[in-house]
């Protein structure tokens, strides 16, 4: 199976497991060795070399490390993009080598696997900075239902695209987009603007114990480690990556829906009154309203 960009679960885990290593630490060197990560020149890469980490935050599917001065190292891992925190001057190994965060207990280790390099890295200063790269997603997880219902139905869009626009709502991909419409017994092409009360209410709740059982199962899973198996496919989970894998509620046979490079999993049982969704077929609905691919999404810039 295809990697996947790591999505609100996996990053408040990278980010618990960072603080814990290099918070109050001085970020000595950093080593670039992708001429396709840096995607900024002011300020210099250089200005933060023997600065203090001051802060770790998520900004959707980014992790920004502010440092000294107001500035901020901001890391969007993409969809091959992983960390691993080794011993202090570990070496950065090509191809799949980007960069290493050399600190005095340790260097964090940047790679990404195959030969498409989406990965990037920003360097920008205080608030102002961190707010153009953020595409200005609703945080599912701090917010009432009211205000969850009003970005939602803000426009008629499919619910499987709808909650992975980061636009829209912070953190959420594709993985925990089919795990959250499980849970809350949807259908992926159900339209936001024709939900019934009781169906958004579903929803908002089944977001919010989608992703907090997640952080807790992926935070007891680390411990104390640092967390080098982020995937999008894990064995627990009820219908991504399981298409013909028996449903955990009812036993049906999971489904798919495949349009380009993207795909999401259903329980024709569970969630759409036993109909089968159309598999490749590029209708109308699909052409106009799925993104072609994962990196799509994760380009879109906040709505004006």
């Amino acid at each position: 199976m295809n990697p996947a960009v790591p999505e609100l679960p996996d990053i408040v885990i990278y980010i618990e497991a960072l603080e814990s290593r290099i918070l109050g630490q001085v970020l000595e060197k950093i080593r670039v060795v992708s001429p396709f990560l840096l995607r900024t020149a002011d300020p210099p890469l250089a200005s933060v070399e023997g600065k203090r980490v001051r802060e770790l935050r998520r900004i959707g599917k980014r992790i920004a490390i502010g440092v000294d001065d107001d500035l901020w190292l901001v890391l969007h891992l993409m969809i091959a993009g992983r960390l691993h925190w080794q011993k202090r001057g570990a070496k950065v190994a090509r191809p799949r080598g980007l960069a290493a965060f050399d600190f005095s207990n340790g260097t964090l280790l940047w790679t990404e696997a195959g030969s498409k390099k989406r990965a990037s890295l920003h360097l920008v200063r205080g608030t102002a900075g961190l707010a153009v790269l953020d595409p200005g997603g609703l945080e599912v997880l701090e917010t009432d239902l009211d205000r969850f219902a009003a970005v939602l139905t803000s426009s008629n869009h499919t619910l499987k695209r709808a909650l992975t626009d980061p636009r829209l709502f912070s953190g959420i991909g594709n993985a925990y987009s089919d795990e959250i419409l499980f849970e809350a017994r949807l259908s992926p092409l159900a339209l936001t603007q024709k939900l019934t009360p009781d169906e958004i209410e579903r929803l908002f709740l089944a977001i919010r114990t989608t992703l907090t059982r997640w952080v807790e199962e992926l935070r007891a899973e680390t411990g104390n480690g640092f967390p080098e198996k982020v995937t999008a496919f894990r064995p627990n989970m009820a219908t991504h990556g399981r298409y013909k894998e028996a449903c955990p509620r009812c036993g049906t046979k999971i489904q798919r829906i495949r349009y380009a490079s993207n795909e999401t999993n259903y329980c024709p049982h569970c969630q759409t009154n036993g109909k089968l969704l159309a598999d490749r077929a590029l209708s109308r609905l699909l052409r106009e309203d799925w993104p072609r691919t994962p990196e799509e999404l994760e380009l879109l810039t906040k709505k004006s």
